[in-house]
């Protein structure tokens, strides 16, 4: 059942809210970026994401595919306290944009986030519909 939350960063110069379904299962995946910065989301499709304020205050890293040639990835952070709330996509087998959602930055979603399923991809092969052998690390 979708549930709106509320989220920020450390020092709350970014907000948002987003409207989830955190009992459908969220997901770690073993890619680079994801693995090395614990990257452990939920994803918000279309307008189920709404940036309520702090938009001069994030920064953007955007990440290429190797296979693509314009940015497919917008993995965005704050310039002040250097917190990543969110990021956000668009792929068309994914139904368009999403954004990817921190969950640690959710505020107050504790109970729910502890009782969400998790789903390991292994995007480090580009096989985001597989389990990676190993997943203690993620």
């Amino acid at each position: 059942m979708l549930k709106t939350y509320k989220g920020s960063c450390h020092c709350g110069s970014v907000q948002f809210e987003c409207d989830l379904d955190l009992s459908a299962g969220t997901s770690r995946c073993n890619c680079s970026f994801c693995s090395k910065t614990r990257f452990w989301k939920a994803f918000a499709k279309g307008g189920a994401f709404r940036l309520l304020q702090g938009a001069e205050s994030l920064s953007d890293y955007q990440w290429t595919s190797p296979i693509e040639s314009s940015p497919i990835l917008h993995h965005f952070f704050c310039k002040r306290c250097g917190v990543r709330p969110f990021s956000r996509g668009w792929l068309e087998d994914f139904g368009g944009e999403f954004h990817a959602v921190y969950l640690s930055c959710l505020d107050d979603a504790e109970q729910d986030i502890a009782a969400a399923p998790v789903q390991y991809q292994d995007g480090r092969n580009d096989d985001y519909e597989s389990c990676p052998a190993e997943t203690r690390h993620l």
